[in-house]
């Protein structure tokens, strides 16, 4: 099981173009197989401001678009989960 779970952790990648960015960025993510995806964004405090996919996705790249014109400069978390793999990444939001 491990190694299955390091594999499909190696395959999907998330990919968030213009760090720093404003108001716009793309997350683009890839799936090795079919499965339930949740792309969501958090602020430093643990809040989450925004819930970009939450639902069955085929294998592939997706990319999603994350509009943060209604919030504040910062750095934001996006938690992507898929197939009891977790990854993080961090993103700048200047205005």
């Amino acid at each position: 099981m491990d190694r299955k779970r390091g594999l499909i952790r190696a395959k999907i990648g998330r990919n968030c173009r213009y760090d720093p960015f404003n108001p716009e960025t793309n997350i683009t993510f890839a799936l090795p197989q079919d499965g339930k995806v949740r792309l969501a964004i958090f602020d430093l405090m643990g809040r989450e401001v925004a819930v970009l996919v939450d639902g069955f996705r085929a294998a592939g790249v997706h990319e999603v678009t994350f509009n943060a014109g209604n919030l504040a400069s910062g750095v934001y978390i996006s938690d992507l989960r898929s197939d009891g793999v977790h990854l993080t990444g961090k993103m700048v939001l200047m205005k």
